[in-house]
């Protein structure tokens, strides 16, 4: 499953046709897209919760707010882990507000009902006023599955879900050799941004925009289409994977040596100029070197890690909102959901994690060099506070994008081959939601 299939050899299992939907803009904005999609979708699908290393003792928990819902897992004392819905089965009150916490029971503060980590009640005001007798003991906070996988806690309010695992597929074989589970998470950044969450997803389903909106990623990243991995998975996950440490074949001039790709060579002791007019041969010199000189400097776990893990970024989509892109050196977050009641806005999250390295103290991210340690919480406002510099090209052109669609000179879209996971994504969506062409 971690062979790579470079463009023209992908199997036919994982290129499947299209039908060619319309992408009818009204999707992007409309009250009742937003419905359906709560209901078919979001209602349906596994959700990243947290990380499973936020939870440390019986009793901690971990809150995440997903559209108008939230939810809480909870640490339990046999090691396992529960989720609930984040309201008071009293009233309806929400029973937490903050990201994390920790104790032994969980309190609402409207009357002051107690429930255990377990979900059970525990104690309420006036208990011998309940016409049906006392509730404590009998009643628990909802339910809902939850599971474990990457280091993360995962989610779901469809109680006949598929098990975690089976919906992963094929996502826990192709990553378990980066042991994601060991990395620590040391960017961590939400932001509201003001275009729909389907834009997001949209932009990180293709490659098609990097020659125009990140130029400055050719000289160490070859976003030529003819030698890019498109896979695309029976469930709705998808791959895509783009040679790292190797100029982009779209630049006239691709075995000229540029930065920041000698950096990355002199970082492995190899010297530019012996690649000068031969910089596309850089990609496999740099991986001899980092098979060579990586044990000896903290990468233990290079040796689990394939020779295009080792320089080339894995970018694998979850349908339908989450992505994950995989480097050598750490792995990226992308994530963005539905914004509790505007169609026209999103919760985008940006996260970073990477290894544990000796004498390593501070690291390369994107948003450039912090402190290797696990990062607070930032919620930042969009277009006052940097999301990283590749994320802000994104979204600055989400934004504008988000009022093209309204107009009525846009007909429905017309994609590049290249841009076929973004024709699925939206035909998957049109397929669980019911829905085919426009809203009436």
């Amino acid at each position: 499953m971690n062979k790579i299939h470079f463009f023209g050899e992908t199997p036919a299992e994982l290129d499947p046709p299209v039908r060619g939907d319309k992408i009818s803009g009204e999707r992007y904005y409309s009250k009742e897209w937003m419905k359906a999609e709560w209901k078919h979708v979001f209602g349906k699908v596994w959700h990243v919760g947290g990380l499973v290393s936020e939870l440390e003792e019986p009793g901690d928990w971990v809150s995440h707010n997903l559209g108008r819902d939230s939810f809480i897992m909870v640490l339990q004392e046999d090691g396992s882990i529960k989720a609930f819905y984040n309201a008071c089965i009293h009233r309806g009150n929400r029973l937490v507000w903050s990201d994390l916490g920790a104790g032994d029971r969980i309190t609402c503060s409207y009357h002051g009902w107690q429930f255990g980590n377990d979900g059970t009640l525990l104690r309420v005001q006036d208990e011998k006023d309940f016409p049906g007798g006392s509730p404590c003991g009998k009643a628990k906070l909802t339910e809902i599955k939850c599971d474990t996988w990457g280091g993360f806690i995962w989610f779901t309010m469809d109680l006949d879900a598929k098990p975690l695992l089976e919906w992963l597929v094929p996502y826990p074989e192709l990553l378990a050799s980066y042991q994601m589970e060991k990395m620590t998470r040391v960017l961590y950044m939400t932001a509201e941004i003001p275009c729909n969450w389907k834009i997001i997803r949209d932009n990180f389903n293709e490659s098609y925009h990097l020659p125009t909106l990140h130029p400055e990623l050719a000289p160490f990243i070859d976003d030529e289409y003819t030698d890019t991995v498109f896979e695309m998975y029976p469930n709705g996950h998808n791959r895509m994977v783009m040679k790292g440490c190797h100029p982009s074949q779209r630049l006239d001039l691709p075995d000229n040596m540029q930065p920041p790709l000698d950096d990355v060579l002199r970082m492995w002791d190899l010297d530019p100029k012996d690649f000068e007019g031969r910089a596309t041969e850089a990609r496999t010199a740099i991986q001899k070197a980092m098979r060579k000189l990586g044990p000896e400097r903290g990468f233990h776990y290079f040796d689990t890690l394939t020779d295009s893990q080792l320089t080339d970024y894995h970018h694998c989509t979850f349908w339908p909102n989450f992505s994950l892109t995989m480097g050598p050196e750490g792995f990226q977050v992308l994530r963005s959901e539905p914004h509790p009641t505007d169609p026209e806005k999103c919760i985008f999250d940006h996260w970073y994690f990477m290894h544990e390295v000796k004498g390593r103290d501070m690291v390369e991210t994107p948003l450039g060099q912090l402190p290797f340690e696990a990062a607070e919480r930032q919620v930042v406002k969009f277009g006052e506070t940097s999301l990283g510099f590749v994320a802000d090209q994104d979204m600055s052109i989400a934004v504008g994008q988000q009022q093209g669609l309204h107009s009525a000179g846009y007909k429905g879209g017309m994609l590049t081959n290249q841009e076929k996971r973004i024709q699925r994504f939206h035909e998957m969506l049109n397929d669980a939601c019911g829905i085919h062409g426009e809203i009436e």
